[in-house]
């Protein structure tokens, strides 16, 4: 019996390692201890025997000479025999311990609440071969799908996602929109939360899903991999609840996606490096087609077939790299009900405007006569109208209905679809999204604020050196600084307390105030300072943060701000310069909208405000890729509360291993970090 129990633990440790090690915490929560003792036996008679026997050249501390708890540290060569050996190491367990071990799951199963459930998937990233617009190429994927799986989950679930990278190079997976709580270790941005999953290595996450519903996404969050790497998070309400507009007769996702025939990795790599302009994509796509209208591209458009008389959800994703898009399909009208993982005040449409990066719940009624109608989507443009080099594809889809008809007039095209500059659309649609703010579902607007921050969005230069030679480059700055990624992602440097690696020194305001909106901004405000500045917030603060929008190099667009670990409520937006006397008076503070991504509109500004209660380290940045591949980007610090349940939870076993970043290749030999307290780590 003991050996049978003892086999049945390493079984359980074997294929459950971050469950196990997750519940150990929840466990030690509750009574503080578990089945084994004390967190510190555990930890000790666990991952410290693997340590002591598993130093192989895949498998090294990674800042050994610093003192780190390297039990967390050691790399996973993606070979099961490997794996097995290396837990079998770990179990030279006592009965009582194997019999401990087996309690403990079995607590875990039970434990959570009636309705949350845990889901697991693996992720295979590997080269794929496709064929768009007559020419063929070979690009990253994952599971050889393009858009990638679907990820269906209830809210409340959790998701462990292991990823195995069969490519050519490291690569991270965010969970857009999912605010993970106390849980940044499994964010996914890399050299800030983690460094890349190398080639021929896995790497689990942990997705935890707490108060978000409606339309998520997934996608890769190094270099411009996420082009080819990106998938819908579908997550439906809590088991026994429902919608509140009623449940829909069937649902459909569609994906907005960038198509480019080139290897884009590579081409960014080379404009990074002479400081030019990133590639523009080829063709805009949905579901992975980019539709009639290109050439050698009619036999494949996406179609989606619908039943008379049937309401259906529609789940929305802008993954395009690049560009807020416009979308319609015709002779059907809209209701949006969803954005960004939270319910709206329905808003009837006959098209949407969505940014990259934004998610929206759409019904669609099939009332019209049966046949066939163009989903159509093209690039809303907000740079100036002399800029042409733009993708001006008209990407489409066909929504057909089932059943016996001729339909001898093809696909209507929706005459509702606006033109590239038509901003006054843009404008007035996104104005109508409001929270649903009822009693069902309450929001908490913040309105004590304790940390208020004035930050300008802005295209500029810097200097680096390529060679023996100095050169000027494009750039993109917050409040004037420029991203740059350090060697060791932010989030291992703050909470091992290492040095070197970043500042806190993010500003809160301009370094210079001058009219930001002007059509002759001068030169002297092109050149940004590059750094690594990260703002610390202390836990429970409620933040007012406004965005201004600059026209530094007559280069003004809108920018879709999207910011990790939380979402934040918009109060307010305009055009010009912010009046902080008059602007205020203008907030809505009764139902605004809760988003994870908003867009700055050019020329202008806009307020949102958070609470600061979800500790940990989280990015926020541009979601057009050119913007933070130039460094249009920053990080907060959200420092832990005073109890285990306010504070960052312990990271995984296994987090991957640091070599050098590779977002951007002009770093900058200024960047060192401010020690911080060990108590707020």
């Amino acid at each position: 019996m003991r050996g049978a129990l003892r086999q049945r633990a390493k079984l359980l440790t074997d294929r459950f390692p971050t469950v196990l090690n997750r519940c150990m915490e929840k466990h030690l929560q509750r009574t503080g201890i578990t089945p084994l003792g004390t967190r510190a036996d555990y930890l000790r008679g666990v991952h410290a025997r693997s340590n002591q026997k598993k130093r192989s050249q895949h498998q090294r501390p990674l800042e050994e000479s610093r003192g780190g708890r390297d039990a967390f540290m050691l790399a996973a060569p993606d070979n099961r025999e490997r794996r097995r050996a290396r837990m079998g190491s770990r179990l030279s367990l006592s009965f009582s311990e194997s019999a401990g071990l087996i309690l403990l799951l079995g607590v875990c199963i039970l434990a959570p609440s009636a309705h949350a459930k845990v889901h697991y998937h693996d992720f295979i990233l590997k080269e794929t071969n496709f064929t768009r617009l007559c020419s063929s190429k070979s690009m990253l994927t994952v599971n050889d799908s393009l858009p990638g799986p679907v990820i269906r989950v209830h809210k409340g679930d959790t998701v462990y996602v292991n990823v195995h990278n069969h490519g050519n190079y490291g690569v991270t997976i965010h969970w857009h929109g999912v605010k993970q709580p106390r849980n940044p270790w499994s964010d996914g941005p890399v050299y800030v939360t983690q460094c890349p999953i190398e080639p021929g290595s896995n790497f689990t996450y942990e997705v935890i899903f707490s108060r978000e519903v409606g339309t998520l996404w997934w996608h890769a969050h190094s270099d411009w991999t996420r082009a080819g790497v990106y998938g819908a998070i579908v997550v439906y309400p809590e088991e026994g609840t429902t919608y509140p507009f009623g449940k829909p007769d069937g649902e459909e996702v569609v994906v907005l996606g960038s198509w480019y025939k080139g290897d884009v990795n590579e081409e960014v790599e080379e404009d990074l490096q002479e400081g030019a302009d990133t590639p523009r994509s080829d063709a805009y796509v949905i579901n992975g087609q980019p539709g009639d209208f290109c050439d050698c591209s009619k036999d494949f458009t996406y179609r989606w077939s619908v039943d008379y008389g049937k309401r259906y959800l529609l789940r929305l994703v802008n993954a395009v790299m690049n560009a807020e898009m416009f979308f319609a399909i015709g002779k059907h009208n809209f209701t949006v009900v969803g954005m960004d993982g939270a319910y709206i005040k329905p808003v009837v449409s006959s098209f949407v405007m969505i940014a990259p990066g934004q998610t929206m719940d759409i019904l669609v009624t099939a009332d019209q006569s049966l046949g066939q109608y163009y989903m159509a989507t093209r690039q809303y443009d907000s740079v100036k109208p002399d800029v042409t080099d733009y993708d001006k594809v008209n990407a489409t889809a066909i929504l057909q209905y089932t059943g016996n008809y001729t339909d001898t007039s093809g696909p209507y095209f929706p005459d509702t679809l606006p033109i590239y500059y038509d901003y006054k659309s843009a404008i007035n649609f996104m104005s109508l999204i409001r929270s649903l703010a009822n009693e069902e579902y309450p929001i908490e607007v913040p309105r004590n604020i304790t940390n208020f921050m004035y930050i300008t969005a802005s295209m500029g230069e810097v200097e680096f050196v390529n060679g023996s030679d100095t050169r000027t480059a494009l750039a993109s700055s917050l409040n004037n600084v420029s991203w740059v990624n350090p060697s060791t992602d932010v989030l291992m440097a703050y909470y091992r307390n290492l040095s070197g690696y970043f500042t806190t020194d993010f500003p809160e305001w301009p370094q210079k105030f001058f009219n930001f909106t002007a059509d002759d901004v001068p030169d002297d405000y092109e050149m940004a300072v590059q750094g690594t500045k990260v703002k610390v917030l202390d836990y429970n603060e409620e933040v007012e943060i406004v965005f201004q929008g600059t026209n530094v190099m007559d280069a003004s667009e809108d920018h879709p701000m999207h910011l990790h670990g939380y979402g934040f409520y918009v109060v307010g937006a305009g055009y010009g310069n912010f009046d902080n006397e008059t602007d205020p008076k203008t907030y809505n503070l009764v139902d605004p909208p809760e988003v994870n991504t908003v867009s700055l509109p050019k020329k202008g500004w806009v307020a949102l405000r958070f609470k600061a209660s979800n500790p940990g380290v989280w990015l926020w940045h541009c979601h057009l890729d050119r913007h933070y591949s130039w460094g249009m980007t920053t990080v907060f610090i959200v420092k832990n509360g005073g109890t285990p349940e306010t504070s960052i939870r312990e990271p995984p076993p296994y987090m991957p291993p640091c070599k050098d970043s590779a977002l951007r290749l002009r770093k900058s030999d200024a960047t060192s970090s401010v020690e911080l307290d060990k108590s707020d780590v």
